[in-house]
């Protein structure tokens, strides 16, 4: 798998497509196609351009079992999740972490046990730090 360094932004069906590679290890078209009929609704056709588009990204490789191809991911969600997050913050926040933190505190509920928990990671964080 790549480095995290690398920029892996995915759209909404990419990243749905990745979820099911993810949870699988390895798909055919016709298994992701299946994975996501009921939510999205969409062609085979589709699917498979979509895959196609993937693995010209870098994201995605395929094997060739007879007429079918098997996909595997060439990235983790980790990578995915860090990439775009790096992204999101350097384009929405200019890089300042703080301030997507704060956003995220102010713009969403949270419930005693997950303060707790970001109070707990940031002690750790701190730890490490040696601060």
């Amino acid at each position: 798998m790549e480095t995290a360094e690398t920029s892996h932004h995915l759209g909404d069906l990419q990243l749905a497509i990745m979820r099911v590679l993810w949870s699988r290890g390895e798909a055919t078209v016709a298994e992701v196609h299946e994975a996501l009929e009921a939510e999205r609704g969409l062609a085979l056709t589709t699917i498979a351009t979509m895959l196609t588009k993937m693995e010209k990204k870098g994201v995605v490789e395929h094997r060739a079992e007879g007429r079918r191809f098997v996909y595997q991911p060439l990235v983790s969600e980790d990578q995915v999740r860090h990439s775009m997050v790096a992204d999101l913050t350097s384009q929405l926040f200019r890089g300042d972490v703080t301030a997507l933190v704060n956003h995220l505190l102010s713009e969403h509920e949270i419930d005693a046990r997950e303060l707790a928990q970001l109070r707990e990671l940031i002690a750790s964080k701190g730890r490490k730090e040696g601060r």
